[in-house]
């Protein structure tokens, strides 16, 4: 996949044909730090979380892709200020958030790139129209809505990989009608080299999505009714380790476009039901067997809201207006300690609503943005009860007390376009992240590591400022600036010992073998980050294009008083240097070639820097042939070279990413 080439950042808005019940970018979009990325981008890779790796600074909380990861560690975050398994960015598909209600992770096989037309990754918060959960940003996904459209790709690869997606839209009457489906397997791989045993065993994926939207003209507005559902099972890498997640989605859109005698509008609605299964294992020494020693059953969730927005659109002059709220219920069910002879429930839930303003200026070559929040967030109902199987005793139990508060963010942008193609941008923002469920109540187990919730969390908060260069001279494209972020009350797994044995205070994680780790999350002070970023492609010649990109971050922790053993500290799984490189050429009409690699610096797998994952650099290659009539069919190599890419280290045992594999398929896109 070409790496995508820096935003087309004209204050002039195009006119174009709307066919998706959702309003226009913003002219304000301009003053930001914005990635798009087109349909042809997008369906370069079978996995929509390895297209967006594409872009420096976006990764998920650890290096191995959703191909192999657990969902609970699938959050997305941007800008390397700090990894979260619960992601400190907002994922939406057409203004409808797709972080799960319990943990905040996304299920990345229940968004399957044949059924995007496109996406903008906008680093830095997100304030604004974005509300919570968008700490370091929104990746803002646009669902298929050309009428007529056909994407689809069957493919095998090695590994036992076998895949296929499909998604259309068609005239229904006067509607519209959009079909979404994917379905995989993939066998995987053992993820332990070194010290490999019988407890060790293969990362494996089989998964399917359905999506249907029903979309039609009401007056001058669309309104668009979508359902969606995904499932998708995984075997962890070690015997008995195992989990399945599902849900559905729904949601109703009624929205306008603004003219000028006319006011734009939206309104939206939408509930999300998820549910999580999942076995961890301990590992006797040697790794000669695991014993089962965590069965979570069942986390039955949902999260539910609804936002609406108002907008006015001049010739200089642009506002909008709106609210959301959201909500999320859910609950931990699981057994747990020696022969599973212990029940937990835990869970609770939270509530977030608020309201923004935002307004745009343009004059000249000027362009001025502005606009402030105001959300209110709650905890409530929150309980972890502990109870024995055969009797019903109660061993543990804990009802936090409900909490409540209230928190202004905002973001500011400034833009001039200062002649010859060029443009100079600065932008300050804030924005905040309420605790998920997952943070507050549920505990936790890999291998032989426990990490303990704490229901007394509080919100993140992330203030920044940035600036940059950009511009188009000729064929070269470029962006390149930089930023500061500050991030107060980090939620941060913090070590609080290593086994074997108890530790007091923390009797419900029982009893920690020797090498593994009791950690527990905790607000662990302060994350200061500051870095630059560049992004920049140049056309040779018609047929041949070369894309660069880069981002260094320098994070370091201030436990302050709380977790001191932190300060000067880097965050976990936070790399200093991202790059990535592509090309794209194409030789003649039928025949094109691909290559892009992407160079990550080392980083470390836990919180006190003890743990170190070493540099890594892969290449992918790419040969596509165009039969015609928008069928091809092409030949890909993943990891080119069969890097060995470590991912975690758990009880002194390295974990690795995928191996070379190769891929062959057909695809369709019309």
């Amino acid at each position: 996949m070409p790496l995508p080439p820096p935003p087309d950042q004209s204050t002039v808005v195009s006119q174009v044909e709307v066919t998706a019940a959702r309003l226009p970018p913003s002219v304000g979009d301009a003053a930001f730090s914005i990635i798009r990325l087109n349909d042809a981008e997008i369906t370069a890779q079978p996995r929509l979380d390895d297209v967006l790796s594409q872009v420096p600074g976006v990764s998920l909380f650890r290096r191995t892709s959703s191909a192999a990861e657990n969902p609970t560690t699938q959050g997305i975050s941007l800008r390397s200020i700090a990894g979260s398994g619960a992601g400190r960015a907002l994922v939406t598909l057409d203004g409808v958030p797709q972080n799960d209600p319990f943990g905040g992770w996304v299920i990345w096989t229940a968004l399957p790139p044949e059924s995007l037309e496109g996406a903008s990754v906008v680093r830095g918060a997100g304030a604004g129209p974005y509300g919570a959960g968008a700490l370091t940003g929104v990746v803002a996904l646009d669902e298929l809505s050309r009428p007529g459209a056909i994407q689809g790709e069957v493919s095998a690869a090695q590994l036992g990989g076998v895949r296929a997606a499909a998604a259309t839209v068609q005239p229904v009457g006067g509607a519209d009608l959009f079909l979404s489906a994917s379905g995989e397997n993939n066998d995987g791989w053992i993820p332990v080299r070194q010290g490999r045993g019988a407890a060790d065993d293969r990362v494996s994926l089989q998964d399917w999505s359905g999506a249907a939207r029903l979309q039609a003209p009401i007056g001058r507005a669309l309104m668009a009714v979508r359902v969606s559902a995904y499932r998708e099972d995984r075997d962890a890498g070690l015997v008995g380790a195992q989990s399945t997640a599902q849900g559905e989605i729904a949601s109703i859109t009624i929205a306008a476009q603004p003219e000028k005698d006319a006011l734009g509008w939206r309104l939206q609605g939408w509930a999300h039901a998820s549910n999580l299964a999942n076995t961890s294992v301990s590992v006797a020494a040697g790794r000669v067997s695991t014993t089962l020693a965590n069965n979570q059953y069942a986390t039955p969730a949902l999260g539910w809201g609804f936002n609406g927005a108002l907008r006015g659109q001049g010739d200089a002059f642009t506002w909008e207006v709106g609210t959301d709220v959201r909500g999320a219920a859910g609950e931990d069910q699981e057994l747990f300690s020696q022969g599973l002879a212990k029940r937990r429930i835990a869970g609770g839930r939270t509530l977030v609503a608020g309201g923004y303003g935002e307004a745009t200026l343009s004059t000249g070559d000027w362009l001025f943005t502005g606009g402030a929040r105001i959300d209110g967030w709650a905890t409530q109902d929150g309980h972890r009860v502990e109870t024995v199987v055969a009797t019903n005793a109660v061993t543990f139990s804990d009802h936090p007390a409900d909490r409540s508060g209230a928190l202004p963010s905002f973001r500011l942008g400034v833009r001039r376009d200062i002649g010859g193609g060029l443009y100079l941008r600065a932008a300050g923002y804030s924005s905040f992240r309420p605790p998920t469920l997952n943070e507050l109540y549920r505990p936790f187990r890999v291998g032989n590591d426990v990490t303990e919730a704490n229901p007394d969390l509080k919100p993140e908060r992330l203030f920044g400022a940035e600036a940059a260069l950009g511009g188009q001279v000729g064929g070269f494209t470029f962006s390149a600036g930089g930023f500061v972020n500050r991030l107060d009350d980090a939620v941060t797994n913090v070590t609080i010992g290593v086994g074997p044995g108890t530790f007091p205070g923390f009797e419900g994680a029982g009893f920690i073998p020797a090498g593994g780790h009791l950690r527990q999350r905790q607000n662990a002070g302060t994350i200061d980050a500051k870095g630059i970023e560049a992004d920049a492609s140049y056309a040779l010649a018609r047929r041949l294009t070369l894309r660069a990109a880069a981002d260094y971050t320098d994070a370091r922790v201030d436990g302050g008083s709380d977790a001191p053993q932190l300060t000067g500290l880097r965050p976990a799984q936070t790399p200093r240097f991202t790059a990535t490189a592509g090309a794209d050429w194409r030789p003649f009409d039928r025949l094109s070639l691909e290559g892009q690699m992407r160079y990550e610096s080392s980083r470390f797998d836990d919180d006190q820097n003890t743990n170190l994952l070493a540099a890594a650099v892969t290449v992918d290659a790419r040969v596509t042939w165009a039969f015609g009539g928008g069928i091809s069919g092409y030949v890909a190599a993943d990891n080119l070279f069969d890097e060995a890419v470590p991912t975690a280290i758990s009880s002194g045992v390295v974990s690795y990413d995928e191996p070379r594999v190769f891929r062959v398929g057909l695809t369709i896109r019309r």
